[in-house]
């Protein structure tokens, strides 16, 4: 199965951010989820629990600030500015000692963190504690490193007296608290021992069998995790947490649907189960049921962002292109009505410029790609990339490549990036020359750059530089032997120049064992079966790859095809279809002339 560990972790079920700014047309959007297991926990025992007691003040010693303590203070402090660290420190700590402030040894403890001075920290923070024995932040501080350490018998006697001194209302809450903690352990195994123990008191109670359900999970004793979360359900027949706890850690996907199904029979407003169990539709490619459970949710919270966004993910998957528009507008116009929302839209707004695109409304699609803000570089560069390939598609390419040339960045990755797209313009605008000059000179800059040899390759090739692109080819797959786009591309030109068959077989092939899904390594290896003449087999091939991907170039492959064979209607329907997404194509027009036929 799918990691099941999914399963309990999609509180919100999916992340307005989780989808590759750069996929091909016909893939999906990725999707994640965006609370943890914990997380989730903490929310669920947190509607549970009573309103958790207000934190106690802590009383401060009466202390004098002469101005002697006010010199050593700043004094210490300007030091700390100017980078010094050990001085400021020791100072910090001595005051504290006299003074018996806690305030000064936790500033000494945050010096000794900045630092990254583990040991000193440490000390900082037992003296914290001596000083505010009832300081709540204190013993955050030291859990936070007692749980790193070899000896945690520390850490479980505070975890211990914890629990015994929270109110019965208040004390999952703190279990789950606990159990974030000690994920950070390094010896997994001694923190799960410890859990067990200091829960054992509590077994009356849910939380103690999710923690110890999770806790068991996380380390691989899946008959324990299947053990407790069995219990916490029996406890708490009608926990959505308990139920998909269960369901996460159940040995199979089948296994996990009927329990989620089952709760959902008898608990139809259960909206986290819900979405875990859309999300299993959606892992599944059952696009249209999960789209249904999505729209469920949609309708009990109509500006929920998470099913906003999952509504646009099925409804692409479902090839209702339209609807996904709609769904990642509202998702941008609700977002936008919440400024205090930390979610960044980019990724979205670049799947509406890619629709737009697609449609061929280049102005909306540019509009789109205008709202991402440079928060995340990364993005922002894609953007403006795709910008500028949407300002020369508009037939501007002295402003597209501007636009190119104003990107500052001093990130070598990201400028050879930026050439790519240059040539890349060049290329669709038919200077090819031009294109391979571009990518010859940025291979000077970055000599052995895989992606610049693959594109100078290409460029090569439609100059007729047959041994330059070979030898650029050849490049690549010694640099990334498991760079299959290289070893297609090569075994393809000799396919299409008839020559050398047998390598040009062999190249595909290693090519489609590394990507057997890809149409186009799949129309290759229709194509040279074809050169083979095995037509028949070329045949079924290069109709699998036309049905992943109705590209025009396939289209023409599988017309000859079919003429060769001597259906002749067929090849015709073929060609006009490729003729009807692409007039120009190039690959159409040269078998058409070969063939001595027409449209």
């Amino acid at each position: 199965m799918k990691n099941a560990f999914a399963i309990v972790t999609l509180s919100a079920l999916l992340s307005a951010c989780a989808v590759g700014p750069q996929r091909p047309a016909d893939a999906p959007p990725a999707v994640e989820p965006v609370e943890s297991v914990e997380a989730a926990a903490a929310a669920e025992a947190a509607k549970l629990a009573a309103e958790p007691p207000a934190p106690a003040v802590e009383p401060l010693p009466g202390v004098e600030l002469t101005s002697d303590l006010l010199y050593k203070l700043t004094k210490a402090e300007l030091e700390f500015k100017r980078g010094q660290w050990q001085g400021p420190y020791i100072t910090l700590m001595a005051l504290a000692q006299q003074t018996r402030d806690p305030r000064l040894a936790r500033r000494a403890a945050e010096m000794a963190l900045a630092a990254k001075q583990g040991g000193e920290a440490l000390a900082a923070i037992r003296l914290w504690r001596q000083l505010a024995p009832d300081s709540e932040d204190a013993v955050q501080y030291f859990l936070g490193f007692a749980v790193l350490g070899d000896d945690l018998s520390e850490a479980e006697q505070i975890f211990s007296q914890r629990l015994q001194a929270s109110a019965p209302a208040a004390r999952g809450l703190a279990m789950f608290q606990m159990q974030q903690f000690l994920l950070r352990a390094k010896d997994k195994g001694a923190a799960f021992a410890l859990l067990d123990r200091v829960l054992q008191p509590y077994g009356a109670t849910l939380e103690a069998h999710l923690v110890l359900a999770q806790s068991a999970y996380s380390i691989g004793d899946a008959a324990r995790s299947r053990l407790e979360a069995a219990e916490a359900l029996r406890l708490r027949p009608e926990s959505e947490l308990a139920v998909l706890t269960v369901a996460q850690v159940s040995p199979d996907i089948d296994s996990a649907s009927k329990i989620l199904t089952g709760f959902l029979e008898r608990h139809p407003q259960a909206r986290e189960v819900r979405a875990a169990y859309a999300r299993i539709l959606v892992d599944n490619k059952q696009y249209l049921p999960a789209r249904k459970e999505f729209l469920f949710l949609l309708k009990e919270q109509p500006d929920n962002l998470a099913t906003l966004y999952a509504l646009g993910v099925t409804s692409m998957q479902s090839n209702d292109v339209a609807g996904a528009e709609d769904y990642f507008k509202r998702f941008i116009g609700v977002l936008g009505d919440r400024p205090g929302d930390e979610r960044d839209p980019s990724k979205v707004l670049l799947i509406l410029a890619q629709i737009a695109e697609e449609r061929g409304d280049f102005d909306a699609a540019t509009g789109w790609l205008d709202k991402i803000e440079s928060g995340d570089a990364r993005l922002y560069l894609t953007a403006r990339l795709k910008r500028a390939q949407l300002t020369a598609r508009k037939g501007e390419i002295d402003d597209a490549r501007k636009q190119l040339a104003e990107l500052n960045t001093a990130d070598p990755a990201e400028q050879a990036q930026i050439v790519q797209a240059d040539a890349q313009i060049l290329r669709d605008a038919g200077d090819t020359r031009t294109a391979f000059v571009v990518l010859e000179n940025a291979l000077k800059r970055f000599p052995g750059h895989a992606d610049l040899l693959y594109d100078h390759a290409l460029a090569a090739e439609k100059l007729g530089r047959l041994d330059v692109m070979e030898a650029s080819l050849r490049q690549v797959i010694a640099a990334a032997p498991d760079n299959h786009h290289a070893y297609n591309a090569l075994g393809y030109s000799l396919a299409e120049r008839n020559v050398r068959l047998d390598e040009a077989y062999a190249l595909i092939e290693k090519a489609l064992q590394m990507a057997p899904t890809d149409p186009f390594i799949m129309d290759s290896m229709g194509w040279v079966q074809f050169r083979l003449g095995h037509l028949d087999l070329a045949e079924e091939l290069l109709r699998r790859a036309y049905g992943l991907r109705s590209d025009p170039e396939i289209a023409v492959h599988l017309g000859e095809v079919l003429w060769t064979k001597g259906d002749k209607g067929g090849a015709h329907k073929l060609w006009q279809e490729a003729h009807s997404k692409d007039p120009k194509n190039d690959a159409l027009k040269s078998t058409l002339a070969r063939l001595n036929t027409s449209l």
